[in-house]
C-alpha cells in the first residue's frame, strides 16, 4: 500500500517526508527516492533536497512499484560553466506557470544538475511554448542571462514548421504586429495601441498536396508569434489546437540557436534533432 501525505509547510523533500512518515528512517527514505518510488504532485522526484511547498501531494510507492524506468533526465545539448542548453520535449513548460505544481523544464533541469543539498543556479534565457520541442537555453548566473538577452537580436533562432495547405510563395516575411489577449491566452494579429512589432521570416523546404514544410527565422520573439502569424496567413501550423486543428502533435520545432557566447565571444551553434511525432507527420 502506498503512503500519502500533504506537505504541511515549505521545506525540502527529505524534511517533509521525515516529518510526515512516522517511523521511517532517512536512509529508507533515500532508498525510496533512488528507486523512483516518491512522487510529488504525481511527478517522480529523486532529489532529497528538492524544494516542496505547503499543500504539495506526496506519494511513496512500495519497493518494486517505483517509476524509476519512467524517469528520463532532460537531454543536454550543450553545457559549460556559463550556459546549458536542453532538448525540451513537447508538453513540458519552459518555466513555472501561475498554476503551481506543474512540471517545468527549469525545475527539472535544476533537480537533474544539483548535487546533494546544493541547488544549482539556473536562469531561463528565453521560452518555448509548452507543446513546442527543441533547443531551450539557460544561464548559470543572472549576469550571463543579462548578457545573452542583450545580444538576443543577434541570435539566430531557426524553427521548422509543417503548415496546413500548400504555400505558394517560396519565401517571405510576415510583419504584422501582435498583442496577447490574456483572458483567452491568444495572440491577436493586427494594429492596436498595445500591439508590438513581430517579424517572421520563412523559406519553403518542401511542399505536398495539402501541406508545406517551412524553415523559419525569427527576428522578434513574441509569444505564439509563429503560430499566430501563419494562422493569419491562412496556413496554421499542423496540430495547433489553439489557432488551427489538432493532429498527432504540434508540428513546430525549435531546431537551432546560433549566438555569440556571452563569456568567450565565440559563435555557438546548438541544434536539436526532429522529434519522433513530427518526423512521423513528414512521412
Amino acid at each position: 500500500m502506498s503512503d500519502r501525505l500533504t506537505v504541511a509547510e515549505d521545506s525540502d523533500l527529505l524534511t517533509a517526508l521525515s516529518g510526515g512518515l512516522a517511523g521511517w528512517s532517512r536512509n529508507v527514505i533515500r532508498q525510496r527516492l533512488q528507486g523512483g518510488c516518491v512522487l510529488v504532485n504525481d511527478e517522480v522526484a529523486h532529489q532529497a533536497s528538492r524544494p516542496v511547498l505547503a499543500g504539495d501531494q506526496v506519494v511513496v510507492l512500495p519497493v518494486g512499484q517505483g517509476r524509476a524506468k519512467q524517469y528520463q533526465g532532460l537531454t543536454i545539448l550543450y553545457q559549460d560553466n556559463a550556459l546549458v542548453a536542453i532538448d525540451k520535449p513537447p508538453g513540458l513548460l519552459s518555466v513555472s506557470a501561475a498554476r503551481q505544481g506543474k512540471r517545468h523544464a527549469l525545475g527539472q533541469l535544476r533537480e537533474q544538475l544539483s548535487v546533494g543539498r546544493k541547488q544549482v543556479a539556473l536562469f531561463a534565457c528565453h521560452r518555448l511554448d509548452q507543446e513546442t520541442a527543441g533547443v531551450l537555453l539557460f544561464a548559470k548566473s543572472a549576469a550571463v542571462k543579462k548578457s545573452v538577452q542583450e545580444g538576443w537580436s543577434e541570435t539566430k533562432k531557426h524553427y521548422l514548421a509543417l503548415l496546413e495547405g500548400k504555400l505558394d510563395r517560396g519565401q517571405g516575411s510576415i510583419t504584422e504586429p501582435l498583442r496577447m489577449d490574456r483572458k483567452g491566452f491568444r495572440a491577436i494579429v493586427g494594429d492596436h495601441p498595445q500591439a508590438k512589432s513581430a517579424i517572421t521570416h520563412f523559406e519553403v523546404r518542401k511542399r505536398w498536396r495539402h501541406r508545406t514544410l517551412v524553415q523559419i527565422n525569427l527576428e522578434t520573439g513574441r509569444q505564439h508569434q509563429i503560430r499566430a502569424h501563419f494562422s493569419w496567413l491562412g496556413h496554421p501550423v499542423v496540430g495547433d489546437r489553439r489557432y488551427g486543428s489538432p493532429d498527432l502533435c504540434l508540428a513546430l520545432h525549435a531546431e537551432r540557436l546560433v549566438l555569440n557566447h556571452p563569456v568567450s565571444g565565440k559563435r555557438l551553434r546548438i541544434e536539436s534533432p526532429l522529434p519522433g511525432d513530427f518526423a512521423k507527420l513528414l512521412k
